[in-house]
């Protein structure tokens, strides 16, 4: 799949195509919206070590970072946590594949947990609120309210991860849901206040990037009608359906580029992001009211493609006429968004 890289000479980010074997991870240019036949580079995996979550990069929350035994760091960023994990399970399967005692022992500690003795909530919290390596706070918009001072779900279990609080997400949501408890945190909007009146101890804090928390004693939210909010704003607070790298072709050049989109539901938008920027604001989007997609043929290049495309292309129309043709990677990936897409339209 695709997966942002930072290179290492000059320190930029290019999207490349991974493909993960036994013993290495290779890498390949797209390029006129074609892998290229040779890999561009190799991580071999022998006697490497990985490091995930990794939060060397406060604008890069998603990265995966992969030390070689001749100590090159390789960083790889994720679409979405749940690709993320996938990566970073399957990566260290295979650093382990001649290890299976070590399979097992990772298994083990992913389904089991002990807080450790020498660990206390307090403590926990006190490192959290530390200016420079606590949880990173931030304003946040919850069906159309806003919040200052808050983090996600997904993003506190990554830093107790990081902070060798737990070394299990499953771990880590259990710390999180103690912090609940003890009234040292408390959930903000509508996602995580009602995921706390589930009777299952386990489901009352959601390791989410949705799911609102906040420290208990912070200041209380500063609301606003969806009305109020600003037009970008309430287009991008939509609930996100999906997400992933896809290749568009440009509207101007006609020429072919990774993109990361996200969708969106309530509103019902399509937004895609350049995925080598740091900023994370979208390049582009539009609202899927009206819109028709559908799926295009392999058998040579339909018209209004450009270029000696890999195939496994769809096409969206817009109630306005505009033609946005995008490849997906394999054609259970196209059927996937096609049928995502089309009930928001």
């Amino acid at each position: 799949g695709f997966l942002p890289l930072q290179g290492h000479v000059v320190r930029n980010w290019k999207v490349r195509w991974f493909v993960l074997l036994q013993d290495k991870l290779l890498y390949y240019k797209i390029e006129g919206g074609k892998k290229e036949p040779s890999p561009k580079g190799r991580i071999l995996l022998d006697g490497c070590t990985i490091t995930c979550p990794c939060l060397e990069y406060e604008n890069r929350p998603l990265l995966i970072k992969l030390k070689t035994k001749t100590n090159t760091d390789y960083f790889l960023e994720c679409c979405s946590r749940e690709e993320r994990d996938s990566w970073a399970l399957d990566i260290t399967g295979a650093i382990h594949a001649g290890h299976p005692v070590q399979v097992q022992e990772l298994h083990r500690m992913k389904n089991s947990f002990k807080l450790l003795e020498n660990i206390s909530l307090h403590n926990i919290v006190e490192k959290m609120y530390d200016s420079s390596t606590g949880i990173k706070l931030t304003r946040n918009l919850d069906q159309g309210s806003r919040y200052k001072e808050t983090f996600t779900g997904s993003a506190l279990v990554d830093w107790l991860i990081s902070n060798s609080f737990a070394v299990s997400r499953f771990e880590a949501v259990t710390l999180a849901s103690m912090l609940m408890d003890e009234n040292f945190i408390r959930p903000v909007g509508v996602r995580s206040t009602e995921a706390t009146r589930s009777s299952d101890p386990s489901e009352k804090f959601l390791d989410d990037s949705t799911a609102l928390y906040m420290f208990a004693e912070s200041s209380k939210k500063n609301t606003s009608s969806k009305e109020e909010v600003h037009f970008n704003i309430s287009e991008l607070s939509g609930t996100i359906v999906k997400q992933g790298f896809l290749v568009k072709q440009g509207h101007k050049r006609k020429n072919w580029k990774v993109r990361k989109f996200v969708l969106r539901a309530d509103p019902a938008f399509l937004h895609y992001y350049d995925p080598t920027k740091e900023d994370n604001k979208p390049v582009g989007g539009f609202s899927l009211r009206g819109c028709l997609v559908s799926a295009l043929e392999d058998n040579g290049v339909p018209a209004g493609v450009k270029g000696n495309v890999q195939g496994n292309l769809f096409k969206i129309i817009t109630k306005n006429d505009i033609h946005y043709y995008i490849q997906a990677s394999s054609k259970a990936e196209r059927a996937q968004w096609i049928e995502a897409i089309k009930p928001l339209t």
